[in-house]
């Protein structure tokens, strides 16, 4: 009956993507979702609600936003030229966006018609994809290249930019409208990109081989973690909430997995040994191993064999080999997940604003290394490059040197 469930479910989201894709998201109804789902269209309003529902779980569960980003990587290769580096993508960005012109014009276009939940599913995705290509441009451009801004922030902005472009070819189509032809809009993007994000010399941009070195406050304000107190608040939000969630934010805080790996876990991941709980993670490029900690930035949560997970575990009456499972019974998803931070941290601020659940992972990671594991170690626990992980060990270093001084000034 899970399976089945679920099955539905998937086939009603394909549905949907395949019909917004074709004739956007205003033109589609849930009637012709429903047909080419094979489903009653009473099924479809019990799973999702209505259409705004169904628009929601579409950018949650498809992992559109995430295989996006993967899709970039994979296509655009690998080479230290800064001119080619950025021309490759946004050649990739446009080329992904003309492949679904009507979807685009729906989601930007009657995005200030969606209910506040989608247009922060929208955001958080948009964001997702910001941060994997920062990523990539970080690993891809020459590392002795120096940058004004932050590649977060120079990533945002090409995003901007090159989706602004692609809606005014995809609204206004005469030729007296185009304001200039595709190659000519590359080209001048990139041009503006070197002569003003980039320091550069004044070399013509085909020969560019440019060396600097990212500043440490450009980085910096591209990690977000989470202070102490904000962290314990929200795992006592969740514990409020149910067994379930307790687990499944402890596990967010003590092993720093993302969301996708929680959602993959079986409960067969669970590896037990003399002095630990290890969670098995596996993807298709390889597997790893991370010991859930039993320590979360100075407070202690059980210990490696009585802890939220394994409470949650034990208290399982079910059969279903999911680790988490939703109301139904059926293996949580993303968005479930989404759902479930959403609540725990209503009530909470900080200064960039509500606390995301990606920077549940971040602060994981850099409690890591304040706590003196290498680069290298973190690397393999969590299957990053040492390059992507510099940027949290500047802010690593940065928190310790604050303690320090704090720590001096009382002894003062």
């Amino acid at each position: 009956m899970t399976s089945h469930s679920s099955s539905t479910r998937q086939r009603i989201v394909q549905a949907a993507l395949e019909l917004f894709v074709t004739q956007g998201v205003t033109n589609t109804t849930t009637r012709q979702i429903a047909e080419l789902a094979e489903v009653n269209e009473v099924t479809l309003f019990r799973q999702f609600g209505n259409k705004h529902g169904l628009v929601l779980a579409l950018i949650e569960e498809s992992n559109a936003f995430e295989n996006l980003g993967e899709l970039f990587v994979q296509n655009l290769g690998s080479t230290e030229d800064t001119y080619q580096v950025l021309r490759n993508y946004i050649d990739k960005v446009l080329l992904a966006l003309e492949q679904v012109p009507e979807l685009i014009r729906s989601i930007v276009g009657e995005a200030s018609q969606y209910p506040i939940e989608n247009r922060r599913a929208l955001g958080r995705g948009l964001m997702q994809i910001n941060q994997y290509m920062a990523q990539y441009l970080q690993g891809a451009i020459d590392p002795k290249t120096s940058t004004k801004i932050s590649l977060q922030a120079i990533t945002c902005l090409l995003n901007v930019i090159i989706l602004g472009y692609a809606i005014t070819e995809f609204t206004i189509t005469t030729e007296q409208s185009e304001i200039w032809d595709r190659e000519k809009f590359i080209n001048d993007l990139v041009e503006l990109f070197l002569n003003g994000a980039f320091a550069v010399s004044s070399v013509t941009a085909p020969t560019l081989a440019i060396n600097v070195v990212n500043t440490t406050n450009n980085i910096n304000r591209e990690v977000l973690d989470l202070p102490a107190n904000l962290v314990h608040n929200i795992l006592q939000q969740a514990k409020k909430t149910g067994i379930q969630d307790f687990a499944l934010a402890y596990i967010l805080f003590a092993a720093g997995l993302s969301v996708d790996e929680i959602v993959h876990l079986q409960r067969s991941h669970q590896i037990y040994d003399t002095q630990a709980l290890i969670l098995q993670i596996t993807t298709p490029e390889f597997i790893r191993q991370v010991p859930v900690n039993q320590w979360i930035m100075g407070k202690r949560y059980g210990s490696y064999t009585n802890n939220p997970l394994t409470k949650w575990l034990k208290s399982r009456k079910d059969n279903e080999t999911a680790m988490f499972i939703n109301e139904d019974g059926a293996p949580i998803s993303q968005l479930d997940i989404q759902q479930r931070w959403d609540k725990w941290t209503q009530t909470v601020l900080t200064p960039e604003g509500v606390p995301l659940i990606t920077q549940a992972q971040q602060t994981w990671r850099i409690e890591m290394l304040m706590r003196g594991m290498t680069l290298e170690n973190l690397s393999i626990l969590t299957g990053c490059t040492i390059t992507q992980l510099q940027p949290l060990a500047r802010r690593a270093k940065e928190k310790a040197a604050i303690e320090q001084a704090t720590s001096l000034d009382q002894k003062s």
